[in-house]
């Protein structure tokens, strides 16, 4: 456990920080990994057919993650007050709903999954294999769910080394059930798929068993069920509010995937090689605001507030500082990451995948913004600025693909996020404006 009430910190966020990013690279190393199992044996078609469910996965598992980070900023609250009776219950709260919406969430996902394939254009010779892969991640999500409700908890009580260990032991059971799945059995994108929820499940079960033996302070039993309404309320605030602002991330993402999905499978594989990057390189921008989320939900229940204004403004000076270094990695090594992603040396895979990377670094002081300050504001209780934004980039993208990507192709699709990043800041800064650094809700400020 790690109080983030005491203590520097600047230093306290990134001893926080560094266990959650070397947890994001082992995720991101998986996706690689994978990518390049699928690309190297099945070939460029099943790598376009996976690439081709890219958003759709991201928007249903991205709510659910922004749920269960939403729930658990109740949990860090309760933590930082020190009312270990109001965090069990929060605990409690989070495996009840999370539980019951990742049900309804499969069911009406499994339901509508071909329709919303067809509506975002994919192409007939890549629906089927799309279909078989993107069905068995979404019948498994319920895994996903129990594995970031633990996650999650931990990261609420400071914890982010254990959650680390247990991802590192899903990545590798994902990379073995891969070569495993589909080079011995040769099951295809189905046996990716396969691979990753069974690696969830097996990942759930040693944490639960970890934290029941090691954390007395979230034991729960039947009595911390009952949640009182008022701390449900706050919860679904909260859990909806970060929820919403992936998935409406997400549904901006899904908008362009059906103009891809349009180009040959040339620009696909691109593009999905290109994205794979990208989410290597805004990997800190992601990890400080998850961090900034824990930071500002126990320093408020604190009634520290101080901190959090220095803090804020210590960490978005770190990403901007890491924004330069990506630059300078997209205009030097980006066709050999693209070449080890792919396992092609096709050009114009290369050339596309490199141009999208090379504008769109250019202008990730942007998103470094939005995503540490969307978070600090869900982590002391400003639920709907985020919101704000995340909606400015859905209408921007759904704009620029219904509109520019036509008339300029792929060009559109590249200048479509450093276009939305733009409007989505502005909303942010006036808020900070209005009440400098952080609009902090009237009764903490009282406190």
């Amino acid at each position: 456990m790690k109080d983030l009430t005491k203590g520097n910190s600047t230093r306290l966020i990134i001893e926080f920080a560094i266990p959650v990013l070397i947890g994001n690279v082992l995720q991101l190393l998986y996706s690689l990994v994978d990518t390049r199992i699928v690309g190297e044996t099945l070939g460029n078609k099943a790598l376009a057919a996976v690439g081709a469910t890219n958003p759709v996965n991201t928007l249903i598992v991205g709510f659910l993650l922004g749920l269960t980070n939403g729930f658990a900023i109740q949990v860090s609250r309760s933590f930082g007050a020190g009312d270990i009776k109001e965090m069990k219950k929060a605990v409690a709260g989070t495996v009840k709903l999370g539980l019951m919406v990742s049900v309804v969430l499969t069911i009406l996902s499994l339901v509508f999954l071909k329709p919303l394939l067809i509506l975002l254009n994919t192409k007939d010779e890549l629906l089927n294999e799309s279909y078989a892969y993107i069905s068995i991640i979404f019948a498994g999500m319920t895994a996903s769910m129990l594995y970031n409700i633990c996650a999650g908890v931990l990261r609420a009580i400071g914890d982010t080394v254990t959650p680390l260990v247990f991802l590192g032991v899903s990545t590798a059971l994902n990379i073995a059930g891969d070569l495993f799945f589909i080079k011995v059995l040769k099951t295809g994108v189905r046996g990716a798929a396969a691979a990753t929820i069974i690696a969830q499940i097996i990942s759930f079960v040693l944490c639960v068993i970890y934290i029941w033996k090691r954390y007395d302070i979230l034991r729960i039993n039947r009595s911390d069920f009952k949640v009182p309404k008022e701390m449900v309320k706050k919860m679904f605030q909260s859990g909806l509010s970060m929820g919403f602002m992936m998935s409406l991330v997400s549904l901006g993402t899904v908008a362009l995937q059906g103009t891809i999905n349009t180009f040959n499978n040339n620009i696909i594989v691109a593009h999905t090689a290109a994205r794979k990057i990208t989410e290597l390189y805004m990997l800190l921008f992601s990890v400080l605001g998850t961090t900034m989320a824990t930071f500002c939900g126990q320093n408020l229940g604190a009634g520290q507030i101080e901190r959090i204004r220095k803090a804020l403004r210590n960490v978005i000076l770190v990403s901007f500082a890491w924004s330069i270094i990506m630059m300078i990695l997209s205009y030097t090594v980006a066709p050999t990451l693209i070449k080890m992603v792919t396992a092609t040396d096709e050009k114009e895979i290369i050339d596309t995948a490199c141009k999208y990377l090379k504008i769109d670094t250019l202008f990730y002081f942007f998103p470094a913004m939005i995503c540490i300050i969307r978070n600090a504001m869900q982590g002391i209780g400003d639920h709907i600025t985020p919101i704000v934004s995340s909606f400015i980039e859905l209408f921007g993208k759904f704009l620029i693909a219904t509109f520019l990507a036509p008339q300029i192709g792929y060009m559109g699709i590249i200048v479509a996020e450093p276009i939305v990043w733009v409007l989505m800041v502005l909303p942010l800064i006036v808020q900070i404006i209005r009440n400098p650094m952080l609009k902090i809700p009237k009764k903490y400020n009282e406190q």
